[in-house]
């Protein structure tokens, strides 16, 4: 069964919200055995919206849910075993569209999510800074899933969320497809989708365009779990264009990412291509990290990078689980910084393949390599040049 939602407008000349005829929709939906809630065209104001299992939440065309400009309109996630808002990435858990141990949700429709998100920050920009100024106040994520199953994203466009767009949290069976996630470059921590100790995941057919990373793999540290895992995650026919970063895997506190495709992807902006970084600046005591990285792969893939196309670094001082088992093959290269490979005498990257990559590139030394063990290299072709238009 469909349940309608029909734009209504303001009342006079206040503010007026949507925000619950929309819930309602939804938990009468879920109540009767689940079914689609239809956002018919128009622009519809909301705070938080809690999406329940069996429901889809389907955007018509000419529909926008768009999200409050003000930060104390919007909730902390809270769910048992979820971690603290005071101690989440940003240091708050607010958010736009949420659910918690749900199975059998969705988002749909060629309609419109747009999160205000410049209106977050202080816009006013010199000539001296490239990026808005934050300011001292919660962001919301847009999207903030928490152990739930069979989930479907499908179609719809994420515009402009004032932190990451997409935080999914322990969920299995994920399948996100022909999506748009399109952040104001000259915002801070605007991530597309992070997948967070998530597994069954699949990526595909989708463009984003942000000023933070595109996509991530994380596997954070839940408050109740020794180990928490990301795997199975395969990301394909995708393109990406970030000020920050294409693809990232993993900070140095993370716990287990393994068994994942990256595949059919066109990479390209003012950022770095695909990053695996580990930090000092990460770590607040201990240089002692949780995290196990092995078994990822990528492949056909165009990188048109103003950053390091492919970084894989551990600074010194940092000990690690491990990283390891990472594939790159059938790759082309266009980019003004090296390929670095770089361990540490307490963290060697162990078993790490290049096969049929072409690098052309500015600088006079196209690979940066250290403390690695086991580089196997097949048909690697180098070329510097002193200019390389990368647009």
């Amino acid at each position: 069964m469909d349940y309608l939602i029909r734009e209504f407008g303001a009342i006079g000349n206040e503010v007026s919200f949507d925000t619950n005829a929309i819930q309602q929709a939804i938990d009468k939906c879920a109540a009767s055995g689940g079914g689609r809630v239809v956002v018919e065209p128009g622009v519809y104001l909301t705070k938080t919206i809690y999406l329940r299992s069996h429901v889809e939440l389907h955007l018509c065309a000419g529909s926008k849910l768009l999200g409050s400009t003000v930060p104390d309109d919007y909730d902390n996630f809270t769910a048992k075993g979820f971690m603290k808002p005071e101690a989440a990435p940003e240091g708050n858990t607010k958010c736009l569209i949420c659910a918690s141990n749900a199975k059998n949700i969705a988002i749909t429709g060629t309609g419109e999510i747009n999160g205000a998100g410049p209106t977050f920050y202080d816009t006013d920009i010199t000539d001296d800074h490239k990026f808005y100024s934050k300011l001292d106040i919660a962001r919301p994520r847009m999207i903030l899933f928490y152990r739930c199953r069979n989930i479907r994203i499908q179609d719809t466009s994420f515009i402009d969320s004032p932190l990451w767009t997409m935080w999914l949290v322990a969920c299995e069976d994920v399948n996100i497809n022909r999506v748009k996630v399109i952040g104001d470059q000259k915002m801070i921590n605007n991530d597309g989708i992070d997948i967070d100790s998530c597994q069954n995941v699949t990526i595909s057919d989708s463009f984003l365009k942000t000023g933070d990373d595109c996509i991530i793999l994380r596997a954070i540290q839940q408050p109740q779990e020794k180990y928490v895992i990301c795997e199975r995650v395969t990301v394909t026919n995708c393109v990406l264009n970030s000020y920050c970063q294409g693809i990232r895997v993993g900070c140095p506190n993370d716990s287990i990412i393994r068994n994942c495709i990256f595949s059919n992807l066109v990479i390209d902006g003012d950022g770095n291509g695909i990053v695996f970084e580990n930090p000092q600046r990460y770590f607040k005591a201990t240089r002692s990290g949780r995290l196990d990285i092995h078994n990822i792969m990528f492949s056909n893939i165009t990188i048109t990078s103003d950053g390091y196309p492919i970084c894989i670094n551990v600074e010194e001082g940092i000990k690690l689980r491990r990283l390891s088992g990472i594939t790159f093959s059938d790759i082309r290269i266009k980019s003004t910084k090296p390929i670095t490979l770089t361990g540490c005498e307490d963290t060697f990257i162990e078993d790490i393949r290049l096969s049929n990559i072409q690098v052309e590139t500015r600088t006079n030394t196209p690979i940066i390599l250290s403390h690695c063990r086991k580089l196997v290299m097949n048909n690697v072709e180098l070329t510097t040049k002193t200019e390389v238009n990368i647009k």
